[in-house]
Formats: C-alpha cells, structure tokens, sequence
C-alpha cells in the first residue's frame, strides 16, 4: 500500500478497512475511479475523475479492482479533479 505525504502534511493512500487513519486527524474520503459492470456483466474500471483510462473488460470484479488499484499506484495515487 502507498500512503503519499505532501508538503503540507496531508495524506493519500487507497482506502481499506485495515488501516485506521483517524488516529491521525481528520479524514476526508474521495472516490477516485468507479469498478461497475458492463451491458455483458463484464467490469471496468473507470479512472476518468483523475484522468485516467478505462480498464477493461474483466470477467471478474477482483480483477478489475486490481487493475484499478495497480493505476492508481503507478500514477501516484493522483487526486480526482474535484479536490485539487
């Protein structure tokens, strides 16, 4: 997992339950791409709200989710346009 400090303090990383970030301050949580089926039951990942591509079609959501995780990571975890 990457977990991203910025000059100001503040702290990006990709939402999970095993990590417990109001220990630390206030949290604020953004959605920064969307995993849904197609019209063939196949998933995509859609990282348009950081500019991102559409990833796809998995046959599986676990799939599309890694895809959308391994993105996110190797792009720095960018911030969707809404909260920059």
């Amino acid at each position: 997992m990457d977990l991203i400090v910025a000059p100001d303090g503040q702290l990006r990383h990709i939402y999970t339950d095993s990590l417990d970030l109001t220990v630390l301050g206030q949290v604020r949580i953004s959605r920064a791409s969307r995993v849904e089926p197609d019209a063939s039951s196949r998933w995509l990942a859609d990282l348009s709200l950081v500019n991102g591509p559409e990833l796809g079609h998995f046959l599986r959501r676990a799939d599309a989710l890694a895809a959308e995780v391994a993105w996110l990571e190797q792009n720095g975890l960018p911030l969707p346009a809404n909260n920059r």
